[in-house]
């Protein structure tokens, strides 16, 4: 009688698409290590091109 109660109790729904990639940790140690390197890079590429021409 306890097995049918936790089953009525389950949503027959699926799982939605950003908990999947939510609960994947390698995709978020991917994230958290390229985000700031992609951000860096930019960040320099761009205080590079700020910086006036010598003469």
């Amino acid at each position: 009688m306890n097995a049918e109660r936790i089953e009525d109790d389950l949503p027959d729904e699926p799982v939605p698409v950003m908990q999947q990639l939510l609960d994947n940790p390698f995709l978020l140690l991917f994230l958290g290590i390229a985000m700031p390197t992609v951000l860096y890079i930019v960040w320099g590429v761009m205080e590079i091109v700020s910086l006036p021409i010598a003469k």
